[in-house]
């Protein structure tokens, strides 16, 4: 925008010296009027986030309710379910979303380039949990059986990529007992039928409630950290319509600011976090969101850390199931400022 305004000045000067000629050159010089690129028009962002970690770094945004001149800077939706966010998303009744990171490529490729991702908001938030204490490096997981929820999405890729890593074959060297859904992995342990499993917050923390000794024996995050390849676990993003980042860039910079200062909010008020999880209906429980919560991996990274850390992580799970992404990975126009 600053170019074409000082190419427009430079043109219109240049057209009036050819107009006067001699004299021109002659007059004394005129101040050329400063002028302004215009304002962009004040827009209310509208926001969907889901309930669990990747919506709670937004609480306290969401708590605030900024305004501008003509009323609220935002405007947010909480979903149970990717399923319910999506179909708006591309719709165009929604401008952003907090989706899982695998499904903002999906959404990408699905719209032809239609989705930007803006920010990385929560990594790795997988763990493995023991009832015991025969497991303290991911080496220590051969012979073993994991109970785990999630087979043919990202956590078995996750954890079958983390294994692959370490020396593991996945196939031969552990036993991953899979279940359809996480409580399931929660009542094995319970039961004292299995002794291991792969769980996420606030998982983790629900069933620390409920079953004395259970450990956290590995963090997914830190051991895929290890690895120092560049990428990251990650597990959500923020996503925004291409249109909308095109139309509003200062209420995208505006939000991206805003939401980075409420992530740091959260991070260091944990109990105040908690308290406003709670009441927006995040996770149910103030106490079990207070106790998760400094182990969701809560973030704001942009810029070329987000690039190299989602790209990484996109690559994995290509690697993996190429359909997890949608069949191709993204090209860098989905990497908000790559392009810049």
């Amino acid at each position: 925008m600053k170019k074409t305004i000082c190419a427009a000045l430079a043109l219109t000067l240049a057209l009036s010296l050819a107009a006067c000629g001699k004299k021109a050159e002659e007059a004394p010089a005129q101040e050329v009027p400063a002028q302004e690129a215009p304002s962009e028009e004040p827009v209310t962002t509208r926001i969907a986030a889901l309930k669990g970690p990747t919506a709670m770094g937004m609480v306290k945004l969401m708590h605030d309710d900024p305004q501008s001149g003509e009323g609220p800077m935002y405007a947010f939706t909480l979903a149970g379910a990717a399923d319910e966010v999506t179909p708006s998303l591309i719709k165009g009744d929604l401008d952003m979303a907090c989706v899982p990171a695998n499904l903002a490529s999906v959404l990408y490729n699905k719209t032809e380039g239609e989705i930007i991702t803006l920010a990385v908001n929560t990594l790795g938030v997988l763990y493995i949990v023991e009832n015991g204490n025969a497991v303290s490096s991911m080496a220590d997981l051969a012979g073993k059986t994991i109970v785990a929820a999630g087979k043919g999405s990202t956590p078995e890729y996750a954890l079958r990529y983390l294994l692959t890593e370490n020396g593991i074959d996945p196939d031969t060297d552990v036993t991953i007992d899979w279940k359809s859904e996480h409580a399931e992995c929660v009542a094995a342990l319970a039961s004292g039928s299995a002794t291991i499993a792969l769980l996420p917050q606030p998982f983790v923390t629900v069933a620390q409630t409920k079953i004395e000794n259970l450990r956290v024996a590995l963090d997914l995050t830190a051991e895929w950290d290890a690895l120092d390849n560049g990428s990251g676990l990650i597990t959500g993003v923020v996503v925004a319509r291409k249109a909308f980042v095109e139309e509003h860039p200062a209420a995208v910079d505006t939000f991206l600011r805003n939401y980075a200062e409420s992530v740091d909010w959260v991070n260091s008020n944990t109990a105040d976090a908690a308290a406003l999880i709670s009441e927006f209906g995040i996770v149910e429980a103030a106490p079990i969101a207070e106790k998760a919560l400094p182990h969701c991996n809560i973030v704001c990274i942009t810029g070329e850390e987000m690039g190299a850390k989602l790209s990484g992580y996109l690559q994995v799970l290509f690697d993996a199931e190429p359909t997890s992404v949608g069949g191709k990975l993204p090209g860098e126009d989905f990497y908000y400022g790559q392009n810049a």
